[in-house]
Order: C-alpha cells, then structure tokens, then sequence
C-alpha cells in the first residue's frame, strides 16, 4: 500500500508524469488482454492454418470491423476534446447531457450502418472476396451475418470506454478486452466440432460481456445507459462539426484493411490468412501502444489545449516522441531479424506448415518496418484531435490511400502478398512525415494567435 501511495504522489506531480503512469498502468493491464489473444491466435493457427474457412472468417469480419472503427473510432476523437471542455467549464451535469445526446446519435448510424450492410452484402462481398468460388463464398456470406451484430455492440462499448478515459478511469477499459479473446478459446476448445463458427460465435459473445461490465460501471457512476435526447444544442454542434472530417478520415484509412484483404483475397487460397498471421506479432505491440499511449494522452492533451498551455504541450510531445523512437527502433531491427524464428514458434504447429512459416515470416518482418513511425503517429494524431483540427487528419487519410492503392499494386507484381506488408509500413511512414509537419504549422499559429 505504501508503494501504491509513493507511486501516486510522484504521479500527480507533473502532466508528463500523469500521462506515463497512466500509460504505465494500462500497458500492464493491456498486457495480459494481449497475451490472450495471442493464446487465442496460437489455438486459431493450429486448428486451421491457412485453410479457406479462415479466410472466409476473415474476410467476413472486414466490414463489420471497418463499420466500428469508422463510426465508434470517429465519435471519440470529435467528442472527448468537447466533453472534456464541458465537463471543465460547466459541470459534470453538462458533459452527461452532451453523451447523452452523442449516444443517441451514435446509435443511430451504428444501427443504420448494420442495416445497409445486411441488405447489400450480397452485392459488395463478392467484390471483396475476388478469387473466392461459389461456396467459399457462401460460406463467408454467413459467417458475416453472424458477425454483424458486433457493429452496433462494439460501437457502444468503445463511446463507453471513451468517458471512462475522459474521466481518467483507465484501467477497467484497458482489462476489458481480455474477455473476448478468452471467450473465443473456450469456444474453439469446447466446440471443436463446430468449426469456424465456433470463432464466430465466441467472438460476439465476448464483445457483448465487454460491453455489459462497461455498462454496469457507467450506471453505478450516475450515467444513465438509456439516453436522452436534450436537443441540438451548441456543444452536440461542435462535436458534429468535428465528426464528419474526422469520419471521412477514418473512412478513408480505414479502407486500408479491407483493400489490402480484398487485394489479398485475389492472390490465391491462403494469401488472406497468411498476412493475418504476419500482422499478429507486429500487432501485439503497436495494439499494446495505440490502446495505452493513444488513450492516455486525449484526456491530458485536451485539457492542456483547454487551458493554451503551448510550452507544456510542445515540452510534452518531444519527451515522448523520443521515448518512443528510444523503444521502438530497436524493437523493429529485433523483429525483422528474427521474424520466422517467431513465427516458427508462435504458429508453427498442427495444420500450420514449414511454407507457411517462410510466408509469414517474411511478411512479417515487412510489417515490422512501420513501428516507429505507427506508434509516433499516435501522438501526432491524438494532439491534432485535441486542437479539433480533424481536417487534417482528414487530409492526411486521402494522402495514405492513394499511396496504399498504388504501392499495393507495385510490390503485389514484384513480391507477392509479402508486397502488401511493405506498401502498409510505406503508408505509415508518409502519413507520419505529413502530420508531423502540419501538427508544426498548427501549434505554430496557435502560438501567434496567444500573442
């Protein structure tokens, strides 16, 4: 207990302490969520390998994932700035009723976005599943109406986990996730029989008990879970006014998980499978950095922009910019050099073969290049959402993929499906080049404007 105490007085004696504690606790609490997950992925790789029911699994999951990260993604980064804002000037009665109105809206386009999805499946899937025949596309068809639920109960659950963060609570929302991974392994292990469907099924079941403990916390904090709606009032319009930019952004990088499957898709049986499993060790990092650095700064970030502290966020951004490169370098030479000794590790077993080893490996190690720049752009991308300034984020999503299409269609000619896990890290060292500089150009003016 008096650790506990000494840690908490050290925390709160500066910003940049706050932020690394609070990235310190939900990186341990991520941890073990992450850890499981690799267990889950382990067990996937050696009941299935890179068999076609994986990847129609796979491909099935592409939109309803794109849908929530789009819409619930996008209702974050436009509304923490604000409610934070509110909650600081005009009271804890005030932010309730903008989430609230946010709720309502939000549910509103995560339904209608489920609904068009059910009805024009149909029509976008083959096109999604270009070299898919005639049952391994059926087969996905219904696997994705199993799925697309998930649009509309992961949605709620990340605005939820969203005001947990804004009100510094960040541990249950980082502990969470170990629940579905969990869920999905007793269902691949007690329904073996099932087969895919087993990974379908535990997967929304996972989601909804994640969405239920965060719910239970909010209603035992005085957040009603049945919103109301208090009207269109001038704080739900400066939330709008940062959504859309901010959801055409998203909307635009996010379509690079989908174009990069669907391009995979035409590659031959396997080729989706192979690049999910070259991005699940590169994930395990920069999942673990986007879920504890990426919500641990909004919240500091938006009240320093609140209160025009330019020098704090300046001294702020280059402390943990260097951290980051201090960590990450090193950790991407680790990676590239010792790929397919991982790989051969983690997967490497049951239905998963020596070529599919060498596969994996080296679309692995091409991933791994992104790091520094991924995890760097998260600081960028969370100050830019503090500032409100959405459209540059904006901008910056049609610049990666334009860049994604083109070197996709590049290095697929020249390397394969590896090609796609080169272009991806190319995209994210562009995107982090782009706003770096405009992130200077912003805190520049808004320095000028303080004079």
């Amino acid at each position: 207990m008096e650790l506990i105490k000494q840690w908490t007085d050290w925390a709160r004696q500066s910003t940049n302490r706050k932020i690394l504690s609070a990235t310190i606790v939900i990186l341990s609490l991520s941890f073990g969520a992450k850890l499981i997950t690799m267990a889950k992925e382990i067990i996937i790789a050696a009941s299935f390998g890179t068999a076609d029911s994986l990847d129609a699994f796979l491909v099935a999951f592409i939109i309803p994932m794109f849908a929530i990260n789009v819409i619930g993604g996008s209702f974050n980064a436009a509304l923490i700035p604000t409610y934070i804002r509110v909650k600081e000037e005009e009271g804890r009665n005030a932010a309730n009723r903008l989430f609230s109105n946010v709720m309502i809206w939000s549910l509103s386009l995560l339904v209608a976005a489920t609904v068009i999805m059910a009805i024009s499946a149909p029509y976008f899937m083959p096109i999604i599943a270009t070299g898919f025949n005639s049952q391994k596309l059926t087969f996905t068809l219904k696997l994705f109406y199993v799925i697309s639920p998930v649009v509309v109960i992961y949605g709620v659950n990340t605005i939820w986990g969203a005001v947990l963060n804004a009100s510094e609570q960040f541990a249950l929302v980082a502990v969470t996730p170990v629940i579905t991974p969990f869920v999905i392994i007793l269902f691949l292990l007690l329904g073996k029989s099932w087969g895919i469907s087993a990974l379908a099924l535990g997967t929304v079941c996972g989601i909804i008990i994640e969405t239920t403990l965060l719910g239970i916390v909010l209603n035992r904090q005085g957040i009603s879970l049945w919103p109301k709606w208090h009207g269109m009032d001038p704080h739900l319009r400066e939330v709008a006014g940062q959504y859309l930019p901010m959801i055409t952004g998203a909307f635009l990088l996010g379509s690079t998980g989908p174009i990069n499957q669907g391009m995979a898709a035409s590659l031959g049986p396997g080729s989706v499978a192979a690049l999910n499993y070259g991005n699940k060790a590169i994930g395990f990092p920069l999942n673990l950095a986007a879920a504890a650095l990426g919500t641990a700064v909004i919240p500091y970030f938006s009240i320093m922009v609140v209160n025009r502290n330019w020098g704090g966020i300046h001294h702020t951004l280059k402390k943990f910019s260097r951290l980051i490169f201090a960590v990450t370098i090193p950790l991407t030479i680790l990676l590239v050099v010792m790929s397919e000794p991982i790989v051969r590790i983690l997967f490497q077993r049951g239905s998963f073969t020596v070529q599919d080893t060498n596969l994996v490996g080296r679309i692995q190690a091409l991933f791994a290049i992104q790091m520094p720049f991924y995890i760097s752009g998260i600081l960028i991308v969370r100050l830019i959402s503090a500032f409100k300034a959405n459209n540059l984020l904006m901008w910056g999503a049609v610049i990666s993929i334009v860049i994604n299409i083109v070197m996709n269609y590049v290095f697929i000619k020249w390397m394969g499906v590896s090609g796609i896990a080169l272009s991806t890290s190319i995209v994210y060292f562009v995107s982090f080049c782009y706003l770096s500089h405009m992130l200077k150009r912003l805190m520049k003016k808004a320095a000028t404007e303080l004079l």
